[in-house]
């Protein structure tokens, strides 16, 4: 494809065309962009080995989508992945329909100085009768709170707490 015609199939909402004109310009920085059009979304996945930098790259998506003034584009979601992570450390969703003022205005609203500290509790069942030793349970307890405090980078979760009925796993930061 030659570069005009790559920019014309873009315009049309070519996601083939669209993810060219990303890694264009995302490969040398060492990530990958992969676009679809997903549940009247368009959805672009970012993966590198460190996690991807949310602010930097929301912008450059909402800035280049902005620019190519694709009529069929409406809403975007965009995913922020590590290589080799089964789920994303961050996900965007925008509509290219609302003006970028409006937007920086709902999410100070949204946002705040000082964050709240969450704490994330949940309850694993279990029936012994089929082999979940409690040993099986503090395993399973401390990678999924190892996860979770590991992934969530935009949210200060304060504490992990995993509990099977009998049994109570914490992990704090």
């Amino acid at each position: 494809m030659t570069q005009p015609n790559i920019l014309e199939l873009a315009k049309q909402g070519d996601v083939d065309a669209i993810a060219s004109l990303m890694n264009r310009h995302l490969h040398p920085k060492g990530i990958a962009a992969k676009v679809a059009f997903q549940d009247a979304y368009l959805e672009v996945t970012l993966e590198s080995a460190q996690v991807p930098n949310q602010k930097i790259l929301v912008a450059f998506i909402r800035k280049g989508l902005t620019g190519l003034g694709a009529a069929s584009i409406e809403s975007v979601k965009i995913y922020g992945q590590q290589t080799g992570k089964k789920f994303p450390a961050w996900t965007k969703e925008f509509n290219l329909g609302i003006v970028e003022d409006e937007l920086e205005e709902v999410d100070s609203e949204n946002s705040s100085s000082n964050p709240q500290p969450l704490t994330i509790s949940i309850n694993l069942s279990g029936d012994t009768a089929r082999g979940l030793t409690n040993q099986d349970f503090e395993f399973i307890a401390n990678q999924i709170s190892s996860d979770i405090l590991s992934s969530c980078t935009d949210v200060f979760i304060q504490k992990v707490s995993i509990s099977n009925g009998s049994s109570v796993i914490t992990k704090e930061r």
